[in-house]
């Protein structure tokens, strides 16, 4: 999985000085003749919560992206800023907060409402990077599509959902496959949620892209007068868990641990949590999930394909990253992993994502920029999604972005060359639910949600409080029982604007 070449790359990384970033780590070099512009490699992986071993998870086996960590700085305390796939990659690609574009669901094209927006691979375009795309980077599916105006070679989709055992296929197309082909997916049966044949890795998407992948780096290696920003995106561990035996043969399952706590939080709000949802789209798990924990036996299996899936992605990571560093174009390009969201496997009774709660919302990300941070650091300070927009333009020596959308981030460039450096002291976020909408804080201890009923500034405004001291579940809602506290935090959302409301669906 890893080669000797990568693994010297944290000393590589450490030594090098490139031109745009010299000025930013405050240090010299003796001259080198290297590109002006650093390119930029943007890993995304869909519902990839800090299920890795570099993250202290004691299950994962992930020797690529401990690797990466190894070389780069870690950021402990990364959240995304709605948890779910399309705006959580709108809220990265596209700079703002769902709260300030009104894009909180699918269905819903940016460019309606901002027309001439810039996004990130857009700007770094019209800097004179050749920008690039493939996997899944922007969210297609369920009504919502891509965006040419970002790349400069039309993007390369492939699979989300997929299915490659005759067995699976057998009751035919399913309604997930359909609604991620921007289909309808009336009438259609649900697809099996998970599967495990002895096939090789690029019998799925992601084996395909990371193919992809190694052959564009070789490529574009070719082409060294123009810097480029490569976005790859992954599917794994996204539903279904599909990925090759080997993979699920990696754990044993009889020893995989157990949610601890399988009950909603105490005194939360009802429409506040939630149990069906995506994971009953798949077989076999109930058409109607209740509250009810799923059996052990079930429960296991899910957490099984998981991580099955989760080292199947590292596997496919660690191709592309190993390719980097054979073509030496590691001396010279960015590399940051972003998992879109969390994840929740049958915590508080709950799975997958849609809820405003820790598990859903902390997200894995590694920066590993040349000349910047110390290789293996960590950092506890709070980032948001949206902060990768200006940490990458910073990064790169562009000038600040000028833009129709408003631009919510806030460069980490000083916490990747002090990782004691404190810029924000909490992450916000967000999520509708039940026509409410729910804004939240998170700080080093609390977490705050605001529900407001959308479209009524006059109805009652309800709370849920959270004290993470003893762990990162949410076992009781404090608000009522600590109000000094709850007001402090009040204070602090307050300081953020009023949401927008929600868009109206895209004209597609």
């Amino acid at each position: 999985m890893i080669n000797d070449k990568q693994c010297n790359m944290r000393q590589r990384l450490s030594s090098i000085c490139m031109a745009g970033l010299v000025v930013l780590v405050g240090s010299s070099c003796s001259a080198v003749e290297k590109p002006t512009k650093p390119n930029v490699l943007l890993i995304l992986v869909d519902d990839l919560r800090p299920a890795i071993g570099a993250y202290g998870d004691p299950v994962a086996i992930t020797p690529n992206l401990d690797n990466l960590a190894a070389n780069g700085l870690l950021f402990e305390r990364a959240y995304a800023n709605q948890a779910v796939c399309g705006p959580s990659r709108y809220n990265l690609l596209f700079g703002s907060r769902s709260t300030s574009s009104g894009i909180y669901g699918f269905g819903r094209a940016f460019r309606d409402p901002y027309p001439d927006a810039i996004t990130l691979p857009q700007y770094f375009k019209q800097h004179g990077y050749h920008t690039e795309s493939m996997g899944k980077v922007f969210h297609i599916g369920h009504g919502t599509y891509g965006d040419t105006a970002s790349w400069s070679v039309p993007h390369h989709k492939d699979l989300v959902i997929e299915y490659v055992d005759p067995a699976s296929k057998k009751d035919g197309f399913t309604r997930e496959e359909a609604l991620f082909s921007n289909q309808s997916a009336r009438g259609l049966p649900r697809g099996l949620a998970w599967e495990s044949p002895d096939v090789a890795d690029d019998a799925y998407a992601d084996g395909r892209v990371a193919n992809r992948a190694v052959n564009r780096l070789r490529n574009l290696k070719a082409q060294p007068e123009r810097p480029f920003f490569l976005a790859v995106g992954f599917a794994r561990p996204h539903l279904p868990f599909s990925v090759p035996q080997k993979y699920w043969d990696l754990y044993d399952e009889s020893k995989l641990p157990l949610p601890t706590l399988t009950t909603r939080p105490e005194g939360a709000p009802l429409y506040a949590v939630k149990y069906g949802t995506e994971i009953d789209q798949y077989v076999p798990i109930p058409e109607k999930v209740t509250a009810e924990p799923f059996p052990d036996s079930l429960t296991r299996k899910l957490i099984h394909g998981y991580y099955a899936a989760v080292s199947y992605v590292d596997n496919q990571i660690g191709t592309v990253l190993n390719e980097l560093v054979a073509l030496d174009l590691d001396e010279n390009t960015i590399v940051v992993l972003w998992g879109d969201h969390g994840y929740m496997l049958g915590e508080m009774g709950m799975w997958t994502k849609h809820v405003n709660y820790e598990l859903a919302n902390h997200i894995p990300l590694i920066i590993a920029a040349p000349g910047v941070a110390q290789p293996g650091s960590k950092t506890a300070q709070f980032m948001e999604t949206v902060d990768i927009y200006p940490t990458l333009v910073e990064l790169a020596g562009l000038p600040t972005p000028q833009a129709q959308q408003p631009l919510d981030g806030l460069s980490m460039v000083p916490v990747l060359n002090d990782p004691e450096r404190r810029i924000r002291d909490h992450a916000y976020h967000s999520f509708p639910r039940g026509g409410r909408l729910g804004r939240a804080i998170r700080t080093d201890r609390y977490r705050l949600v605001e529900w407001r009923k959308i479209g009524d500034a006059t109805a009652p405004v309800e709370y849920e409080m959270y004290d993470y001291k003893d762990g990162f579940m949410e076992v009781r809602n404090i608000a009522d029982e600590q109000p000094a506290v709850r007001d402090s935090l009040r204070a602090i959302l307050a300081q953020h604007p009023e949401a927008m409301a929600p868009r109206p669906e895209s004209t597609h």
